[in-house]
C-alpha cells in the first residue's frame, strides 16, 4: 500500500468549514469531507476577508467593461477590494497543489457565476467570479474545480490523481536531488503514459538532461511540463493502451477465462459502462499475485488513497 504525501488545497470556507455564506449558512460537501483525512486544507472566504459581514446583502457581477462586483442593496462597488485581496492572498500562499471553490459564487466561481446586465437586471451570461478568475490567471497549471463538477466521477478521480501527484512532485522539488527526480519519473511512467505518449517522451528527455543543466533548472522544467500534462483528464484510448501494456506483464500466468474476463472489462470501459478503476483494480490484484515489482511501484495502480473511490457520480461532465 502506497504512502501518500498530503496535498495542500485552497478551499472555499463555506464548503463545510464555517457558516460564512451571505445568508449565514455553510454547505457541507461529501468530496471535501472525504478529503479531510488526507489533505491539508487552506480555507478562505474572500467576501468575509474584504469586510462583508455574515449574514450580508448579496453581491453580484455586472456586465460592464470590465465586469464589476457590486452590492445592489448598498450600491457599493467592491471590484477593487476583491481584486486587491485576491492578488494579495494568492501571491502569499505557500506552494499549493490545487483548489476546490464554490460554484456559482460571484467571488469564488471558476466558470459559472451569473453575470447580470445591470445591478438590478436579469442574468445576461455566466463567467468566473473575481477570486476564481485570479486563481485561473495566477495558477494556470494547477487543478482547480468547483464542488459541483467534482460530483462527476471522471473529473473527480482525475482531480485526485493530479493533486496527489503534484504533492509528491513538490517533495521532490524540495529535495533538489536528481536521483529523487529519476525515481519519481520512473514510478509515474504509466500515469504519464495515460496522459499521452508525447508528454511521457518530453518529460523523459528533461530527466535525461543531455545539456547537463543544473538540478534546479531540470526540476523547474520538469515541474512545469509535468503539471501541464494533467490539465485535462486522460482519454479512454490512452488509458486502455496503459492497461493493455501492463496486462502483457501478467497475462502468461493467467488462466484463459481470466484473460477473457479482463478483455471484457476493457470493452466495457471503452464503451463507457464502467470506470477505469474497475479493470485497473483487477489488474492490480494480478500484479500483487505475481509480485511484478516494476508494476507494483507504478502510481497508476494507486494514484490516490482507495478511500477516495467514492460512489458519488452525477453522470454529467466529460472524461
Amino acid at each position: 500500500m502506497r504512502e501518500f504525501p498530503r496535498p495542500r488545497l485552497v478551499v472555499s470556507k463555506c464548503l463545510g468549514f464555517a457558516p460564512c455564506r451571505y445568508d449565514g449558512s455553510a454547505i457541507p460537501d461529501p468530496v471535501v469531507e472525504a478529503l479531510k483525512p488526507h489533505v491539508d486544507f487552506l480555507p478562505v472566504c474572500p467576501e468575509v476577508e474584504i469586510g462583508l459581514g455574515v449574514p450580508r446583502p448579496p453581491i453580484r457581477l455586472v456586465q460592464v467593461d470590465p465586469v464589476r462586483l457590486v452590492q445592489p442593496e448598498t450600491g457599493r462597488d467592491l471590484t477593487a477590494q476583491m481584486e486587491a485581496f485576491s492578488l494579495k492572498f494568492l501571491e502569499a500562499l505557500p506552494a499549493v497543489d490545487g483548489f476546490i471553490l464554490k460554484n456559482r459564487s460571484p467571488s469564488c466561481a471558476l466558470r459559472d457565476a451569473k453575470i447580470h446586465a445591470s445591478a438590478d437586471g436579469p442574468a445576461a451570461g455566466r463567467g468566473p467570479g473575481l477570486f476564481g478568475a485570479a486563481v485561473r490567471a495566477l495558477f494556470p497549471n494547477l487543478p482547480a474545480e468547483d464542488e459541483g463538477r467534482l460530483t462527476n466521477r471522471a473529473l473527480r478521480e482525475h482531480f485526485f490523481t493530479a493533486v496527489f501527484a503534484f504533492a509528491a512532485l513538490r517533495e521532490v522539488e524540495a529535495s533538489e536531488d536528481m536521483g529523487e527526480l529519476v525515481r519519481f519519473h520512473t514510478q509515474n511512467k504509466f500515469l504519464l503514459m495515460a496522459q499521452g505518449q508525447a508528454k511521457l517522451r518530453e518529460l523523459g528527455r528533461i530527466v535525461a538532461n543531455p545539456e547537463k543543466l543544473p538540478v534546479r533548472e531540470v526540476l523547474r522544467q520538469y515541474g512545469e511540463k509535468f503539471r501541464e500534462a494533467f490539465l485535462r483528464p486522460p482519454r479512454r484510448p490512452s488509458v486502455i493502451n496503459v492497461l493493455e501494456h501492463a496486462f502483457g506483464y501478467v497475462s502468461d500466468g493467467l488462466r484463459p477465462e481470466e484473460r477473457r474476463y479482463f478483455l471484457k472489462l476493457l470493452r466495457e470501459y471503452r464503451a463507457g459502462h464502467i470506470p477505469a478503476s474497475v479493470p485497473r483494480e483487477v489488474l492490480r490484484s494480478w500484479v500483487i499475485r505475481f509480485d511484478v515489482q516494476y508494476l507494483a511501484e507504478q502510481t497508476f495502480f494507486e494514484p490516490f488513497p482507495s478511500e477516495l473511490l467514492l460512489p458519488l457520480d452525477s453522470g454529467k461532465g466529460e472524461e
